[in-house]
């Protein structure tokens, strides 16, 4: 009993003195930069920004150079190996198709920069001139990182994409750019050949895969010439060329963005622009190393993704690469009976985006609620003492109680992702409270928030490693500075009680150059202040505590950023969907702790009562008829096909939608008088059917 009563009580000291130390600190520090609201809030620790960690290093090229000499003989990038692929049909006759992966296998960081090295002099040797850009388009693998480290080592200014682009954003950003080379894998390829009569500037190929389709036949029919990576590497190995390192203000990268709102823009970064952040990032979270080993899944075309590479390279830790698919025991590719990613890698870090979070957690509370009985019991329990030690109280599960629980509970969690999980980056949308909280208490790791774009290299806020706080995405990273500016329209000044308000705007050596070939997209969201300060207009809302960290609270425009990343232009998806024959009017609402959109339609009554009639439905009245599953289904039915003649994203489509019988006229409020929507005042009023949709 005295054992129990010492580890309930150190612990609780150890809180009462952390309250009073760092933790309780100001962690944000108003200093006067002038611009419009007179001061700004940097981090407290630091007197200036933060531009690079290593003495000596002001490009990736370099920091990639010294990491590679410093840990030659430890492991850098890790692929599994793939046993067999199968395919599963399941009883409605849908196809699967399952992986059989076995374990990882391991290029040493020597190794790999020889890799770099090499492909850098065959990139050279198969014709990619000085100025010529290259683009990556490919899912993460270490192909990926091999190929821009080796465009690096030519100072070749690599154009990222996202795998997943449509066409006509593909397009775009391969022509605007104009790349001369396409480093991707088998599935792109072929994207490429599909559209190989609207490329203008492509010249050449590598395939990240040794099995291409034969070389002659396919030159021959789009005019490019083809070349796998390993080719590339052996052309370059057996006829070296002397690297052309960068400068720092040479821009490594133009990184288009997901394209939902219209066409994508190209953030042009430079390579002291990125090494800001992740010298920033290494300041924040204490003692990575070369014992760490980081697990790889989100899109490296990502900023997020790929500064997190850069951090974990930079200290010596390990990348092995895995996929959403391909996570856990349980993921959709994997075969029954085969161990997911992060089983056999058994990572101690990683970055995540919130809908993976949640998957975690409502996977979790399936098999607990499934189970029910003495199990769930025990999980409530377990959850309600974890979780009042982590308010702050005094009588929660402190000492051996916590490791009680932990192996009876918790432990069993844990080995979803591993068992070794220490800490956990979110980016690129707001996590929610709720899974913040539940994941922390469950794998036992803190989870680092941060706020970011890809126009300031995922630079901006962080959460400290010992903020226990939710909801909140930190104080400013030690490369930015973070201000707020008052958006009169919205309601939201920097006056406010009892915290000020207002558009987030950033400055710092992580701030990028502006946009690819659009200049007047550039003036409008760089802005430079009376004293020379350049800023980046975010135009997120939020709001500074008293502790100098931020909280997102709204978006200033229509364009709502989902759980993945992805944007949604709201209106752009209205104006789609309204010609829809069953649509008067409609508004689309998405929020960004969910994965999908949800949208009020102001049905067609003449329309609907016509379908109704041939179908032969029976209704009381046109609110009756609006309320029937079947009349949704209709609407819902075309609403989809209206969004695929408009090629619009997956997620743009309303997954739940809300038939109104009554119209909305200047009348009601709901509309101007020139009938467009007024979106607060629709949101407000319908606020409870909103919540309903995405209750169910």
């Amino acid at each position: 009993m005295s054992a129990y009563i010492v580890g309930l009580l150190v612990p609780l000291v150890f809180t009462l003195l952390l309250k009073n130390s760092k933790a309780g600190k100001r962690r944000g520090l108003p200093v006067d930069v002038g611009g419009e609201t007179g001061y700004a809030i940097r981090n407290c620790r630091f007197t200036s920004p933060v531009q690079t960690a290593w003495e000596g290093i002001t490009t990736l090229a370099e920091l990639f150079e010294q990491s590679s000499r410093l840990y030659s003989d430890k492991c850098l990038l890790g692929t599994r190996k793939l046993i067999s692929r199968e395919i599963e049909v399941s009883e409605d006759g849908r196809s699967f198709e399952k992986l059989h992966l076995g374990e990882y296998e391991w290029l040493t960081y020597g190794k790999a920069f020889e890799a770099v090295c090499n492909f850098a002099s065959g990139l050279a040797q198969i014709g990619h001139k000085r100025g010529e850009r290259a683009a990556i388009f490919a899912d993460t693998r270490e192909e990926w990182f091999i190929a821009l480290q080796g465009c690096f080592r030519r100072n070749v200014t690599v154009v990222t994409i996202y795998a997943s682009l449509g066409e006509e954003a593909l397009c775009h950003s391969l022509n605007e750019t104009e790349v001369t080379t396409v480093i991707c894998g088998h599935k792109e390829l072929k994207k490429l050949q599909d559209i190989s009569g609207q490329l203008d500037t492509v010249k050449r190929i590598i395939c990240m895969d040794d099995e291409i389709p034969s070389n002659a036949s396919v030159e021959q029919s789009i005019g490019w010439s083809i070349n796998s990576i390993s080719d590339v590497e052996k052309i370059g190995r057996e006829n070296p060329v002397d690297a052309d390192l960068p400068l720092p203000a040479d821009v490594a990268v133009i990184m288009y963005t997901s394209g939902s709102t219209g066409l994508p823009k190209g953030v042009m970064m430079t390579h002291s622009n990125v090494l800001a952040t992740v010298s920033a990032v290494m300041t924040i979270v204490p003692g990575l190393g070369s014992k760490d080993v980081y697990l790889a899944y989100l899109p490296l075309a990502h900023i997020l993704e790929l500064a997190a590479e850069h951090v974990i390279s930079a200290v010596g830790s390990a990348i092995g690469y895995g996929s959403p698919l391909t996570l856990t025991d349980t993921s959709n590719k994997i075969k029954k009976g085969t161990k997911g990613d992060a089983t056999v890698l058994v990572p101690t870090v990683m970055t995540s985006v919130p809908a993976i979070l949640d998957r975690v957690r409502d996977g979790v509370l399936k098999k607990v609620n499934a189970k029910g009985g003495l199990s769930k019991r025990l999980f409530d329990l377990a959850y309600a003492r974890r979780l009042a030690a982590v308010n702050g109280s005094w009588f929660g599960a402190w000492g051996l109680e916590r490791l009680l629980w932990d192996l009876l509970v918790f432990g069993k969690v844990r080995a979803i992702l591993g068992g070794r999980i220490r800490f956990i980056l979110s980016g690129g949308a707001p996590l929610s409270a709720d899974t913040q909280r539940f994941i922390n208490i469950c794998l036992g790791a803190p989870i680092g928030q941060g706020y970011g774009l890809t126009e300031t290299c995922a630079g901006g806020t962080f959460s400290e490693f010992d903020d226990t706080s939710v909801g909140r995405v930190g104080a400013p990273l030690p490369c930015s500075f973070i201000k707020l500016v008052d958006w009169p329209e919205g309601g939201y000044l920097t006056t406010d009680s009892p915290m000020p308000r207002g558009e987030i705007v950033i400055s710092g050596p992580n701030v990028t150059v502006g946009y690819f070939n659009n200049e007047e997209k550039t003036k409008e969201s760089y802005k430079v202040d009376e004293r020379g300060m350049r800023w980046f207009y975010t135009g997120d809302i939020g709001q500074f505590h008293a502790d100098g960290c931020l909280e997102i609270i709204d978006r200033k425009k229509d364009i709502v950023k989902l759980q993945h990343g992805e944007y949604v232009s709201l209106g752009k998806v209205e104006a789609v969907l309204s010609v829809s024959p069953y649509v008067d009017n409609i508004m689309m609402h998405a929020d960004p702790f969910h994965s999908y959109c949800v949208a009020l339609v102001v049905a067609s009554q003449s329309t609907l009562e016509d379908w109704a009639s041939k179908r032969g439905i029976a209704f009381t009245d046109f609110a009756d008829l609006c309320e029937k599953e079947e009349t949704i289904k209709e609407v819902q039915t075309s609403l989809a096909k209206e969004a695929k003649k408009a090629r619009l994203e997956k997620l743009e489509v309303p997954a739940k939608i809300k038939l109104l019988s009554n119209p909305w006229t200047p009348e009601t409020g709901l509309v101007t008088a020139a009938l467009k929507i007024k979106r607060e005042v629709i949101r407000k009023t319908f606020s409870e059917d909103l919540s309903k949709l995405y209750a169910h």
